[in-house]
C-alpha cells in the first residue's frame, strides 16, 4: 500500500492533531440505503455501496452522508445513537428534556424538539427501513448493528416517509449462514453493567433464525434528594429476533423481524439554575442532583414492533422490494418541571403511539439507465395525556390535556439516473405526498388534586377550555435533481436541488377559549377555534454543490459540500404561561415563524497517514469532520398585544451550533497473533441556543469533548477486549432545559425582581432548570465469539 510521499510521517501526524478540531471518525460519504441486503464492501481501493438502491462506487453518489460501521462503533465504545451527534457535521442528537429515551434530532438547522402528539419530526428515524413516526423510544442503544447512516438534507424520492431535514438509519446485522454464538459485556464507572447474547443458526439450506437479548444497566450520575432514588440511571431490557428465508445468492430474500424494549429507568430530574423564589431552596452543587418529588406514574417505556422485508429479483434488470411493519410504544413519564418537592409545576404524562406502514419499490437497472418507482403508506395514531399541576398557585388546581392525533399519509415517489457518458450523469426524482391529520383535543381544569386519569382526586372546574375535533388535508409535490461530473474516475463534482415538505396540524396544547373572534360576529365558533389551534405546512428548498475525491492512491479521501436552504413557514411550537378564566396556567403556542435562511459548509475526510511501518503491518489513520452553518430567521411573526410583530432580529435557530468539528487519530498494529487499536477523538460544538429566544441560563457555550479507546482483537476475531474513556475531561454541558420566567415579548430579555433573580411566569418558585450530557465514563468491553 502506498505511503504519502514528500511529507514526513511526523509532520503529517502533527498536522492531523491540529486539524482534528476542523475535520466524524471513519465516516463514508454515500446515500447508502438501509434496505440493502449487502453491506458496504471494499474492492481494492474502491468502496462499493448499495447507494441509491443499487451497487455503485461510493465516490459516484452525488450527496454527502456519514456512515458508521459496527467495527467503528465498537472501537469507539459507542453507547447509543446520540453518540453520532458528536462526530457528524451540523447534526444534533440528544435525549429530549426530562426523558431518557425520547430523541431530539436536528440536521442543518431543521428538526423538532417537542415530542407531544401533533408535531411531526423534522428528521426521520429509521429502524431497518421502517420509519418511526414518533420520537419516543427512539434513543436506540447500539448492539448487533451493521451500520448507522446520517443523511443530511430533504429525503423522500428514494424511500419511506418524506423528511424535511434529513434521516438517521439504524441497520441491524443480517443472519450468517452458519451457527453463531456471541457474548458481549460492558462494565465501568457508575455501576455500568451491560450484557448482550446473540445466537443464530440455519434451519435448512434456505432458512435461518436468530436473535439477541440485551440487559443494559447503569447507576445514576446523581441523586434525587427528595425521593431517595438515583438520577440519570439506566434500567433496560431489550431484544431482537429474525427469521430469514433465501438470500446469499438466491433471487428472493424474506426477512421477518421483531424487536422489544422495556425501559424502567428512573425519571430524569432537572437541575435548578436559580434558587426557589418562594421557598428559597438553594441551587444544588451537583448538576446531576435534583429535588423533584413527582414519581407517579412510575417512569416506564415499552416499545415493540414486527416487520417483514422482501427483496425479489424478478429478472436480471428488475427487482421488487416490500417493507411491511407494525409498531407500538407506550410511555409513562413523571416530569417535575420546577425540580422541587412542592407541586409548583408538576407534569405527569402518558404517550401512546401506534403505527402500521407499507412500502413497495420497483427498481430497474440496465446499462446507463437506473430507475426506481415506489409507494408508501402510513397510518399512525399518537395519543398524549398530561396534567399540569399548579398547586402552589391555586390549591389543588390542575389543567388536564388529552390530545389524540391521527395521521394517514400516502405517497408515490420515483427517481431516474441516466449516465450520458462515463463523466456525466443526471438524476431526476420526485414525490407526491397526501397527508391527512385528524385531532381530538380536550382541555379540562380540575380542583382538589390531579385529574382522575392520573389517579388524582380532582373534580371538574368549569367547562372544558378546549373540546375540539377537526381534520386537515395537505398535498405536495417535492422534486429532486442532481448533476454529476467526473473528470476522472477518482474525482466527482456534483450539484443538486431538493425540496422538503412537512405537513401542518393542530396544537395539542392550545386553549380554545383563548381563540380570537376572527369572524367578528361576537362569539367563538368552531372555525375560530380550528384556525387558532391549527398551523400550516413548512417547506425547505435545499441547494448543494460538492466534491468527492480519492487522492494519493486512495490514501486520502475527501468529501466537501456547500449548501443553501430557503426555509419557509417554519413551525415553532412552544409552551408559555397564559391566563384562562383569570387563572395563570399553561398554554401551548405554535407559530409559523415565516422565513429562515441556512447556508454552510461540510468537510469529511479520512487519511491513511502511514502504512506498514518497517513491514510490521502498523497503520496510522486520521478521520475527521467539520461543519459550519449560518442559520438565521429572516421573518418571525409573533402576536404581541394583539398586533402581529416581526421579531426575527431577536430570535435564534435552536439546537444548531454554528461550528461542529471532530477528529480521530488512530493507530492499529499486529500484537502477537492478534491486533491492537488505539484511537483518540476530540469533538467540538460552538455555542447552542436551546430555544428560539436566547436564554443566558440554559444556552450552552462552546465546548469540546475528549474520548479515547484501546481495543485488542484476537486472531480471526474470536474474542476482543477494550478499554474506553468518554468525556475524559469531565466537561459539564447542557443539552436541554425548561424555562418559565418573565421575559420581554420582543427581545426575550429576562425580567429580574428586586433580588436580582428572574421573576416566575408560571408557579411561585420559578422554573429555570437544565439537563446535562453524560459526565466522564470509563468502562471495559469484552466479546467472545463461538
Amino acid at each position: 500500500m502506498k505511503k504519502l510521499a514528500t511529507v514526513s510521517h511526523s509532520a503529517l501526524a502533527a498536522a492531523a492533531l491540529v486539524g482534528s478540531l476542523f475535520v466524524p471518525a471513519q465516516t463514508a460519504q454515500a446515500q447508502t440505503e438501509s434496505s440493502a441486503t449487502a453491506s458496504d464492501r471494499e474492492e481494492g481501493n474502491v468502496i462499493v455501496v448499495t447507494a441509491r438502491r443499487r451497487e455503485e462506487s461510493l465516490l459516484d453518489v452525488p450527496i454527502a452522508v456519514s456512515t458508521f460501521s459496527d467495527e467503528l462503533l465498537t472501537q469507539r465504545g459507542a453507547i447509543d445513537i446520540t453518540d453520532l451527534g458528536q462526530i457528524t457535521p451540523n447534526t444534533t442528537l440528544e435525549p429530549s428534556r426530562g426523558t431518557n429515551s425520547t430523541l431530539t434530532a436536528f440536521i442543518r438547522g431543521v428538526g423538532q424538539q417537542d415530542p407531544v402528539s401533533g408535531f411531526e419530526q423534522g428528521v426521520g428515524i429509521y429502524l431497518d427501513d421502517v420509519y418511526l413516526n414518533r420520537p419516543q423510544a427512539a434513543v436506540l442503544d447500539i448492539y448487533e448493528v451493521e451500520r448507522i447512516e446520517v443523511l443530511r438534507g430533504p429525503q423522500g424520492t428514494l424511500y419511506g416517509r418524506n423528511t424535511i431535514g434529513g434521516a438517521v438509519k439504524y441497520v441491524t446485522k443480517p443472519l450468517p449462514q452458519d451457527f453463531s454464538l456471541k457474548l458481549r459485556g460492558k462494565f465501568g464507572t457508575d455501576d455500568l453493567a451491560e450484557g448482550v447474547v446473540t445466537v443464530s443458526g440455519p434451519l435448512g439450506d434456505q432458512v435461518r433464525v436468530g436473535g439477541s437479548v440485551a440487559r443494559l444497566s447503569r447507576g445514576g450520575f446523581g441523586d434525587n434528594l427528595t425521593l431517595g432514588i438515583e438520577n440519570y440511571n439506566k434500567d433496560i431490557w431489550a431484544g431482537r429476533a429474525s427469521l430469514e428465508i433465501g438470500g446469499y445468492g438466491e433471487p428472493i430474500l424474506i426477512r421477518i423481524s421483531g424487536d422489544y424494549t422495556k425501559d424502567e429507568s428512573n425519571p430524569r430530574g432537572g437541575h435548578r439554575l436559580i434558587p426557589g423564589a418562594d421557598s428559597g431552596a438553594p441551587v444544588l452543587d451537583d448538576v446531576f442532583d435534583t429535588r423533584g418529588a413527582l414519581n407517579d406514574p412510575v417512569q416506564d417505556v415499552e416499545a415493540y414492533g414486527v416487520a417483514m422485508n422482501i427483496t425479489a429479483e424478478l429478472t436480471d434488470t428488475l427487482t421488487l422490494r416490500s417493507i411491511s411493519a407494525w409498531r407500538k410504544d407506550d410511555s409513562a413519564s413523571p416530569i417535575d418541571f420546577d425540580a422541587l418537592p412542592a407541586v409548583d409545576l408538576d407534569v405527569p404524562a402518558i404517550y401512546n403511539n401506534e403505527q402500521i406502514s407499507q412500502e413497495v419499490q420497483l427498481l430497474y437497472g440496465d446499462g446507463p439507465l437506473n430507475a426506481l418507482l415506489g409507494f408508501y403508506y402510513l397510518d399512525a395514531s399518537a395519543d398524549t395525556l398530561f396534567d399540569v399541576r399548579l398547586f402552589n398557585t391555586f390549591a389543588g388546581f390542575t389543567a388536564f390535556t388529552q390530545a389524540n392525533v391521527d395521521t394517514e399519509t400516502y405517497a408515490i415517489f420515483g427517481d431516474v439516473t441516466y449516465d450520458f457518458s462515463e463523466q456525466i450523469s443526471l438524476s431526476l426524482g420526485g414525490r407526491y405526498t397526501w397527508d391527512e391529520r385528524e385531532a381530538d383535543i380536550l382541555r379540562q381544569n380540575f380542583l382538589g388534586g390531579g385529574s382522575p386519569v392520573f389517579g388524582g382526586a380532582g373534580i371538574p372546574f368549569g367547562g372544558p377550555s378546549t373540546d375540539f375535533q377537526g381534520s386537515r388535508d395537505f398535498k405536495k409535490f417535492t422534486p429532486r435533481a442532481s448533476l454529476s461530473f467526473k473528470p476522472t474516475p477518482d474525482h466527482n463534482i456534483y450539484a443538486s436541488y431538493s425540496q422538503g415538505f412537512k405537513g401542518g396540524g393542530f396544537d395539542p396544547r392550545g386553549v380554545g377559549v383563548n381563540a380570537p373572534d376572527a369572524n367578528g360576529n361576537g362569539m367563538l365558533d368552531d372555525q375560530d377555534i380550528a384556525t387558532f389551534l391549527s398551523f400550516s405546512p413548512e417547506q425547505v428548498d435545499s441547494y448543494e454543490v460538492g466534491y468527492k475525491g480519492s487522492l494519493l492512491g486512495g490514501d486520502l479521501n475527501i468529501a466537501l459540500a456547500g449548501f443553501y436552504a430557503d426555509y419557509t413557514d417554519v413551525q415553532i411550537p412552544g409552551s408559555v404561561a397564559c391566563n384562562v378564566g383569570g387563572i395563570a396556567t399553561f398554554c401551548g403556542v405554535v407559530s409559523n415563524a415565516g422565513k429562515a435562511e441556512f447556508w454552510g459548509l461540510e468537510l469529511e475526510m479520512n487519511a491513511r497517514l502511514a502504512q506498514d511501518f518497517a513491514a510490521s503491518g502498523d497503520s496510522l489513520t486520521f478521520n475527521g469532520a467539520l461543519g459550519y452553518i449560518n442559520a438565521e430567521y429572516k421573518q418571525f411573526i409573533t402576536n404581541i398585544g394583539g398586533v402581529p410583530t416581526d421579531v426575527a432580529e431577536f430570535r435564534e435557530v435552536q439546537n444548531t451550533p454554528e461550528w461542529t468539528a471532530s477528529g480521530t487519530l488512530a493507530w492499529s498494529a499486529p500484537l502477537g497473533d492478534g491486533d491492537i487499536y488505539l484511537g483518540t477523538t476530540v469533538s467540538y460544538r460552538s455555542s447552542t441556543n436551546q430555544f428560539e429566544i436566547p436564554n443566558p441560563f440554559i444556552d450552552q457555550g462552546g465546548f469540546a469533548l475528549w474520548d479515547a479507546s484501546i481495543v485488542y482483537t484476537a486472531p480471526e476475531g474470536r474474542w476482543s477486549l477494550g478499554v474506553h474513556g468518554k468525556n475524559l475531561t469531565d466537561k459539564e454541558y447542557i443539552t436541554s432545559g425548561y424555562t418559565f420566567v418573565v421575559a420581554d415579548p420582543v427581545t426575550g430579555a429576562i425580567t429580574s425582581g428586586p433580588n436580582g433573580l428572574p421573576i416566575s411566569a408560571l408557579g411561585t418558585e420559578g422554573t429555570l432548570s437544565a439537563f446535562y450530557g453524560n459526565p466522564r465514563q470509563i468502562f471495559l468491553t469484552g466479546e467472545i465469539r463461538f
